[in-house]
């Protein structure tokens, strides 16, 4: 049963702070749970209510979860106001690439950093990775590295698609991406989710498909509103939170 939150205050309630440092960069983590791994990497503003709620859905399922905080402030629930600082903050950070269609972010090295320590903790086949909007393509940076087992792209957003070359661009280097084609060839499956109208996402399941074959899953939903985006969080679809669990079940 997944655990519902009535005000920001229980947001983060049993969950562990951390810190966490590698290639320069440090940034807050929180943890919960046991079983495989999974890292949860947050959508904008942060890690809100709803990412949360999503997270502690992974965890009450059988995982270990850790959530880096990588925008705004843990646990605070989106506001216009917010959402506009945390944009802010992610369009002058050094950590993330908002236009660049042959450069990954620099926070990737990070996330592949995290991820490698908490395989060696916790054994087995591998950890699962998602990430959501700006993050969502991190997941396919993440996989190139043998720790991942899972990626899961939610509503993948950057680059920024302003012409059809950044809409189709995973935002990865050429060597990121050959390593991620390789690593699907060999039998590594990607799970993506997109609301079908989402203009942030672009042409990338397009790209995706074109790169992956059958290793990739596209899981599509029609857009009820023109700003349906957050698949698992904001406008949720709970068929797809199952999938995504039951995803990193089989691979996990």
């Amino acid at each position: 049963m997944s655990t519902a939150f009535t005000n920001s205050s229980d947001v983060l309630a049993g969950w562990q702070p951390g810190e966490f440092a590698a290639q320069g960069m440090r940034f807050p983590t929180f943890r919960r749970g046991s079983g495989p791994g999974v890292i949860v990497i947050h959508e904008v503003p942060g890690i809100t209510p709803l990412v949360a709620r999503f997270a502690n859905e992974l965890v009450d399922a059988g995982f270990s979860v850790v959530m880096p905080s990588l925008l705004g402030e843990p646990g605070r629930a989106p506001s216009p106001t917010y959402l506009a600082s945390s944009m802010l903050r992610l369009c002058v950070a050094k950590e993330f690439t908002m236009l660049a269609t042959k450069q990954s972010s620099p926070i990737i090295v990070w996330l592949r950093a995290l991820a490698r320590e908490l395989h060696a903790e916790l054994g087995g086949p591998g950890v699962g990775a998602i990430g959501m909007c700006f993050s969502g393509g991190f997941a396919l940076g993440m996989m190139v590295d043998d720790a991942v087992a899972a990626p899961v792209v939610s509503q993948p957003s950057l680059p920024v698609p302003l012409g059809n070359k950044r809409s189709r661009a995973l935002g990865l280097s050429a060597h990121e991406e050959a390593a991620m084609i390789a690593k699907a060839k060999a039998g590594c499956q990607v799970l993506g989710l997109r609301f079908r109208g989402d203009r942030l996402v672009g042409k990338r399941f397009t790209t995706l498909r074109e790169k992956l074959g059958d290793a990739f899953i596209a899981i599509e939903l029609p857009s009820v509103k023109p700003s349906d985006h957050s698949v698992l969080t904001e406008q949720r679809d709970d068929a797809s939170v199952e999938r995504v669990i039951g995803f990193f079940r089989d691979k996990l």
